[in-house]
């Protein structure tokens, strides 16, 4: 096994989205504006609810995949289609926008704290027009493989080196999605293929990635190998992200990524003609 080196770490930049929310964007920004497969990762993290009571009132989407991992609070969502549901406190929700989808995510709580994630997953072109869906799970739905020492994976989407499974299918970009907690001192190493692209997102505690100290809230993209190898320098919380590249051309306008500008341009006639 080879272990992956960083390439890159960016800290996360402050901004806000929707109606107001306030956020820290790690991938989308100007040092890091995209990560084939990955399109943009928001961290939300706030006691404040002037911070995110707006929400994300209707707005669409077309050409992608969102990811939304909630840590702490709850997220109330509903699309154009009449689906609603809310995503709760170590909930995860995988939505695949396909041809379109018309949707909000509104806060279901007026105080307390809102912590979470939300990931852009590009999808490639013979599936950017296939139908909306939907990979929803509870928290007690999500397995959580403990590690010797004190450390635990929770396994959201792909398998681990050991063989747990977690609920979501990866799709088109065979992706894998882990939350890992380490205790200061400990060492966590996974296997994760030679052909997937690998970011690692620090957001509680120092760690260490292939010798690169990272602190919160930052990202490491790494380099070609087959392993992953992170040391916590504190007791310390990351994600594992990783998926196979596309290789595509991305043609991104605001809230649709397609191939093509021609097909940007396309997908605004169709929202604004009420075709989505």
């Amino acid at each position: 096994m080879t272990v992956r080196p960083v390439m890159k770490v960016t800290r996360g930049e402050k901004t806000s989205d929707g109606a107001g929310v306030k956020m820290t964007r790690v991938l989308g920004t100007p040092d890091a504006r995209m990560f084939d497969p990955f399109l943009m990762l928001d961290h939300f993290n706030t006691d404040n609810a002037d911070d995110y009571i707006g929400g994300f009132p209707e707005h669409p989407h077309r050409g992608f995949e969102t990811v939304t991992y909630m840590l702490d609070g709850k997220m109330r969502h509903g699309d154009n289609t009449g689906r609603e549901g809310v995503i709760q406190t170590g909930g995860i929700q995988w939505m695949r926008a396909g041809r379109g989808i018309v949707h909000s995510e509104m806060p279901e709580q007026t105080e307390g704290r809102m912590r979470g994630f939300q990931l852009w997953v590009n999808l490639p072109g013979k599936l950017k027009m296939s139908d909306p869906d939907y990979q929803e799970f509870d928290a007690d739905k999500i397995p959580v493989e403990e590690r010797q020492g004190g450390g635990a994976v929770k396994v959201i989407a792909g398998t681990t080196g050991r063989g747990t499974r977690g609920p979501v299918g990866g799709g088109a970009v065979d992706a894998l999605y882990f939350d890992v907690s380490l205790i200061k001192g400990q060492t966590f190493s996974e296997a994760v293929g030679a052909d997937r692209n690998v970011m690692i997102v620090s957001y509680e505690g120092m760690i260490t990635v292939a010798g690169r100290l990272m602190e919160p809230v930052s990202a490491a993209f790494m380099g070609p190998g087959d392993e992953i190898e992170v040391t916590a320098d504190d007791d310390a919380r990351f994600l594992v992200i990783a998926g196979k590249p596309l290789g595509e051309p991305v043609a991104w306008g605001g809230p649709f990524v397609m191939n093509t500008r021609e097909e940007v341009m396309q997908a605004y006639q169709d929202f604004q003609s009420g075709r989505f």
